[in-house]
């Protein structure tokens, strides 16, 4: 069970510390800045944190300390990566998301990126290596912005029984799987469908703008992906998967999956993109327990309609313990469940718009 949470907003970053079935504001860092990612390294306590600052830039600081002090490091860079045709020649725009390298990989973290680059790092972030098999596949220049302007890779999934293998997400450009540290890449995602593609290329797996993938981390062959038009589930690998018919919307960013129960997960659905608002501004949060053959609705506790609070991708996370979850919202709102989710506890604070919740 994690002791803290860390909501990454616009405006800083805000670490709360658990307090019976709830937690407490304990300490805020880089107040006034747009944090973009976080990650404490299970592994050695490392704190990491993005920020990003629009035109004075990407910037990533590193704390070994539990945050007493803080090191700047130099960001992932595209220096000396040449322009695709008919494009600029890429630069960093934003870290969209930090993950930590197997357990018996020290040291070694994800990085995933605007544009949709790969970074990896050996040495806790002092220095950071594009994955070229990845950026030069020859399929990558058609991926396309999502809703940004640039393709961007979210979703980094570490299998915790082999470290080896790796999937990530990408909008838009589909789901990509590595089983030998990232040397090779396979494009997978046999059954997503793409609505907003003209029918011949509805089921191309390279137009897939899957929102957020998730898995569950003791049967991490059950994956999850809230996609731009739907929910899908892959229950035995990130190849083959099953579109859903979920209990209020197909559209949404988040997704959280149970870290020991493979057919568990949640979500918070939304009205669809030219939107983006909970729909009938009903602001719940949907659950299955079977898999994806039936969803709940879950409301108690959170704000009665109307409400139009949006969950961005990483908005919404369970603990490892499968009952304590968080919930972010781009107006500031913080919510626990103790439960599963079964009931909701705001937070008592009113916190700037919230980019991603993680326990540490």
């Amino acid at each position: 069970m994690s002791e803290r949470l860390y909501v990454a907003t616009r405006k800083g970053l805000f670490e709360w510390a658990r307090k019976g079935r709830g937690f407490s504001l304990r300490r805020e860092f880089f107040l006034g800045s747009p944090v973009s990612a976080c990650l404490r390294d299970p592994r050695d306590g490392a704190l990491y944190v993005a920020l990003h600052l629009g035109h004075f830039g990407v910037k990533l600081h590193r704390s070994l300390d539990d945050g007493a002090s803080w090191t700047e490091l130099s960001p992932p860079s595209y220096a000396g990566v040449a322009a695709d045709e008919d494009k600029e020649a890429p630069s960093l725009k934003m870290i969209w998301t930090l993950e930590p390298g197997g357990a018996d990989e020290p040291g070694l973290v994800w990085c995933g990126t605007l544009p949709g680059g790969l970074f990896s790092t050996r040495d806790k972030g002092e220095t950071w290596t594009l994955n070229r098999p990845l950026w030069d596949d020859p399929r990558r220049p058609e991926w396309v912005g999502g809703g940004y302007d640039d393709p961007g890779l979210h979703s980094i999934l570490v299998d915790p029984r082999d470290s080896r293998r790796v999937v990530v997400g990408i909008s838009t450009g589909g789901v990509w799987e590595t089983t030998d540290g990232g040397a090779h890449w396979t494009l997978q995602g046999e059954g997503l469908r793409a609505e907003y593609m003209p029918p011949e290329r509805a089921n191309d797996r390279l137009m897939q703008d899957v929102h957020r993938l998730a898995w569950c981390a003791k049967h991490p062959e059950s994956v999850w992906t809230q996609h731009h038009n739907g929910v899908f589930r892959a229950a035995k690998g990130p190849e083959k998967w099953r579109e859903l018919k979920p209990a209020v919307s197909g559209f949404g960013f988040a997704v959280a999956a149970h870290p020991t129960e493979r057919g568990t997960a949640w979500f918070a659905p939304a009205r669809k993109d030219e939107y983006r608002y909970p729909e009938a501004g009903r602001f719940v949060v949907t659950r299955t327990r079977d898999g994806g053959r039936s969803f709940e609705t879950l409301t108690e506790g959170l704000p009665k309609p109307p409400a139009y609070d949006l969950v961005y991708r990483h908005g919404l996370e369970v603990d490892e313990d499968g009952q304590t979850l968080a919930l972010g919202s781009t107006s500031g709102g913080l919510w626990f469940s103790a439960d599963g989710g079964d009931a909701w506890r705001a937070a008592p604070a009113r916190l700037p718009p919230i980019n991603a919740v993680r326990f540490g």
